[in-house]
């Protein structure tokens, strides 16, 4: 059994370069899958797929701000034929975008152990994984008519041959990493060396769900947050203090405030694009820790109009997935942006 998989920092070559009029701009992934008990062990079969009747209200929501939704659909849901119907009509605005999320434990073939280790599919062997990633790929596109062209690990389970796999078959963008964390003290990947940067490998466009840090060390939390990952009762102290904090860009579990502050430091950094992700049963209360009752509910609706609004003093402009994809400068990394290259 190998160890588990640490993704090598991204070199200067693979790193996107944007063309000069792509700006600032923002997209929005939805993990679109079935509930479950987060609390429960994994299980191929208790689980339901409603919350899935709440997404045309939350698409139209985005839809009136201008967002295009880039929709990361699991096996379960393409299974469904309600769930199909629904994102047929949402994906038929003409701007969002239906992709692939792979959950290895409830997608076939079912040759694995059902745990915490299996569930990040990245850990499988290569052949199962790509196995599943068929099954998926044919899935979605019985249901919607073409194939996906975006990927994402459920769980952010991407291992060391994923990104080759997706490209043997098609794919063209991966959101599988999610920048700063990592995952392997409960048998996931390492993403410790990975920033918010968009970068290319394997063949692959690589869109990290971006995070920042932010506080008054936040210029260090590259390389202190990592030494500092097994000592929470440390880090929540630092958090509490105004030192330091990881921010993702989600409102799951991420205050707003927060996020704001981690946008404009992205931003600073000189981020042009930022990457917001959500899981669709969190759009009903009680399917996910983060939407409980009515209130997170509320909460939540709130937390984007708040984050659309800084979006838009800032003048960063929603992407759909096919801006994203027409908008990287294929000239490798150093080469004159104003002659041949």
């Amino acid at each position: 059994m190998r160890g588990p998989f640490r993704m090598p920092a991204v070199e200067r070559g693979e790193r996107v370069r944007w063309l000069a009029d792509f700006g600032r701009r923002f997209m929005v992934f939805v993990d679109v899958e079935e509930e479950f008990d987060w609390a429960a062990p994994f299980t191929r079969s208790d689980y339901t797929t409603t919350a899935i009747r709440a997404l045309p209200a939350a698409h139209r929501r985005f839809a009136d701000a201008g967002v295009a939704l880039t929709l990361m659909v699991d096996a379960p849901m393409a299974a469904d034929p309600q769930a199909v119907a629904i994102l047929r009509n949402v994906a038929g605005d003409g701007r969002s975008t239906i992709g692939a999320q792979l959950h290895g434990w409830v997608t076939p073939p079912f040759e694995e152990a059902v745990g915490v280790r299996n569930s990040y599919a990245g850990n499988l062997p290569p052949a199962l994984e790509a196995a599943k990633i068929d099954h998926l790929t044919h899935a979605l596109a019985e249901a919607f008519g073409k194939p996906p062209i975006a990927f994402r690990s459920g769980r952010y389970g991407l291992g060391p041959s994923t990104l080759g796999m997706l490209a043997a078959r098609g794919y063209r963008i991966d959101s599988s990493v999610r920048a700063y964390h990592d995952y392997s003290d409960r048998h996931g990947p390492d993403f410790a060396a990975i920033g918010p940067a968009a970068f290319v490998r394997d063949g692959m466009l690589e869109l990290p769900l971006s995070t920042a840090f932010i506080g008054a060390a936040r210029s260090q939390g590259p390389w202190i947050y990592p030494k500092l990952a097994r000592l929470p009762l440390v880090l929540g102290g630092m958090a509490r203090s105004g030192m330091m904090s990881r921010i993702a860009l989600t409102p799951e579990g991420m205050p707003v405030a927060a996020v704001i502050a981690a946008i404009d430091a992205l931003l600073a950094g000189g981020e042009q694009l930022l990457v917001f992700s959500f899981h669709s049963p969190s759009l009903v209360p009680g399917h996910t820790p983060y939407v409980r009752d009515a209130r997170d509910l509320s909460a939540f609706w709130e937390w984007w109009e708040m984050i659309l609004d800084h979006l838009a003093e800032r003048r960063v402009v929603a992407a759909s997935l096919a801006d994203v994809l027409t908008s990287p400068d294929r000239r490798p990394a150093g080469a004159d942006r104003t002659g041949a290259g």
